[in-house]
């Protein structure tokens, strides 16, 4: 899954094109989770996802940040 020692976190795709999916990700410099994650798809396409409310967290490792967290889908976006 995470590792929090690294910056990284586990994105769970909980609807949308994806649903079910998950990636790797890195937590902002703050050390937040990304608000929201473009994700790139065939051609020219992107699928926007937002932060949701789940988080997980594993207590045995920097206990602080989460190790996982829900993301919904909200577009497909197109350059």
């Amino acid at each position: 899954m995470a590792n929090s020692a690294t910056g990284t976190y586990t994105a769970k795709l909980t609807d949308g094109p994806l649903q079910g999916k998950t990636v790797t990700t890195q937590f902002l410099e703050s050390g937040d989770p990304r608000p929201r994650l473009e994700i790139p798809a065939d051609g020219n396409k992107r699928y926007l996802y937002l932060r949701g409310s789940g988080l997980e967290f594993d207590s045995s490792t920097s206990p602080a940040r989460p190790t996982a967290v829900d993301y919904r889908y909200i577009e497909a976006l197109f350059d």
